[in-house]
């Protein structure tokens, strides 16, 4: 599937506003293939469509932008008026706006997930206490703030303050949470050090399987062959937001009618 790649998201405004809509109403704005923000969108919304024999097909439009980042999505619907995209709740913020689905705020769910080799018991003891103060209650404390913790009665965490540095990597949707996280640790433990790598989920899990990070961070379920290697520890609960431009005068839609704009089916505002 050829899509447009956004790669400079510094020359978005300029390059969006109003100016690219190739004679529809309606600019769809997309995550990369390999975004857990994508997976989880999709099937929510009926787009990945399952065939007799078990297969599945992705049925965006091709004439969808791609966006390959978080804040590429949001920077490129906050600078075109006719766009429409998704993005992790959590990362909503006041340059866009979200869009009631089916006459509720939408609160269709989805995990966060850290993944290591083996087990948690296993890997360095940095990337050991970090886990564990994930988990904690400090660090569910810092998850609630903007997601639903996974673990609200935790217990408390002491740091035993290891030293040593960790690599993260992988979703976008999960880099703001554990941009948090990060720091919340490395107040009580400032003898480690702890680089966070943004990308993707499928990027940050073979990173981790191939051992070029110590933790990986996914914003959908791992797959089978990902699971023969990683382990998955849920550290969040997120929900998935339907965004458009700040001066659409669209505020509602329905789950149809957003399945119908990505898919191509529907491209005018007018029509909704």
């Amino acid at each position: 599937m050829k899509q447009k790649i956004i790669i400079l998201p510094l020359l978005l405004a300029a390059l969006f506003t109003g100016c690219i809509n190739r004679g529809k109403d309606i600019v769809v704005v997309s995550r990369e293939d390999g975004s857990g923000t994508r997976g989880a969108f999709i099937e929510l919304f009926g787009i990945e469509q399952k065939g007799t024999d078990g297969s599945k097909k992705d049925t965006t439009t091709k004439e969808a932008l791609i966006a390959k980042q978080t804040d590429v999505m949001m920077t490129t619907v906050a600078g075109d008026k006719n766009a429409i995209g998704y993005i992790s709740l959590g990362s909503l913020n006041d340059t866009v706006k979200a869009l009631s689905i089916d006459g509720g705020a939408f609160k269709a769910e989805r995990p966060f997930y850290i993944a290591i080799k083996d087990s948690a018991e296993s890997g360095s003891p940095l990337q050991k206490e970090f886990i564990e103060f994930i988990l904690s209650e400090q660090g569910q404390e810092v998850v609630a703030k903007s997601y639903i913790a996974v673990k609200p009665q935790a217990e408390s965490f002491k740091s035993k303050k290891p030293d040593g540095k960790i690599v993260v990597a992988g979703s976008s949707s999960v880099t703001p949470v554990m941009e948090k996280l990060k720091e919340a640790y490395t107040s009580l433990n400032p003898y480690g050090a702890i680089e966070i790598q943004q990308s993707d989920s499928s990027a940050g899990l073979s990173a981790c399987i191939d051992g070029i990070c110590d933790i990986a961070m996914a914003s959908r379920e791992l797959k089978d062959a990902e699971k023969t290697t990683l382990t998955p520890i849920q550290i969040a609960t997120d929900g998935i937001a339907v965004i458009v431009n700040k001066s659409n005068t669209v505020d509602n839609a329905t789950r149809e009618e957003v399945k119908k704009i990505f898919t191509g089916e529907l491209s005018t505002w007018n029509a909704m």
